[in-house]
Parts: structure tokens; C-alpha cells; sequence
């Protein structure tokens, strides 16, 4: 007892569709983002629930921080380590203003978005 036998299952393999997502994720270039919204729509399967689901359950050995809310608004829970990332990769940011003392800044949509053109 204590110790796996040799008898134990195999690790779950990834569903087909939570691979397709983490393959999206992985083409997002450093510096660039796409919604949960867009990478449903590149895959033309499901919607953005269900890729913020993949990305929750599976997404930790992608760029996850690279998949994001339409809005720009940092991962709850993890946006102190996004922010990191997206310091260091130069993601356009939305620094918070002076009114929102305390806040920590956006992802600047309009010029971080990332279209699939071009490749990564």
C-alpha cells in the first residue's frame, strides 16, 4: 500500500477537443492574445465557455496566459503571474489610471488581439 502497482490505469489521455484548444494556444505569438471567443471561432467547434474550460482544466502547459476575456481584464487568481508574462513578452497594456488607484492594468485589445494571420 502506498505504492502505484503495476496494475494501475494509464493517465487519462486529453479529449480530442482539448487538444485542438492547447494547438491554438501554442500559435499565439509572444506578445499577442486571443480571446476565449476567437479561439472557438478558429477551431469553428463549441464557444467560449468551453475553451476557458480546457484553458482551466488543461491549459497549464501552454502559454495560457496568451487566451484571455474579450474585456482585456487579467486572469482572476492569476494576474500577478499573467502581468509577468505580459511584461516580458511586451504585450500592449492598459495601464490602470490615477481614478482606478490600485488597479492592476488591461490588456490593450485592440493592439494585442492576434488575428491567426501570418503565422506566429
Amino acid at each position: 500500500m502506498g505504492r502505484m502497482s503495476e496494475e494501475s490505469p494509464p493517465a487519462e489521455e486529453l479529449p480530442e477537443y482539448a487538444e485542438r484548444v492547447l494547438e491554438v494556444a501554442e500559435l499565439i505569438p509572444a506578445g499577442r492574445v486571443m480571446t476565449y471567443g476567437d479561439v472557438a471561432e478558429w477551431l469553428a467547434e463549441a464557444g467560449p465557455r468551453q475553451v476557458g474550460r480546457v484553458m482551466a482544466l488543461y491549459g497549464g502547459a501552454v502559454p495560457w496566459w496568451r487566451v484571455v476575456r474579450a474585456d482585456g481584464v487579467l486572469l482572476p487568481g492569476h494576474e500577478l503571474e499573467a502581468l509577468g508574462h505580459y511584461r516580458a513578452e511586451g504585450t500592449p497594456l492598459r495601464e490602470a489610471g490615477n481614478s482606478a488607484d490600485g488597479q492592476l492594468p488591461r490588456i490593450d485589445m485592440r493592439r494585442a488581439r492576434w488575428d491567426g494571420e501570418g503565422g506566429p
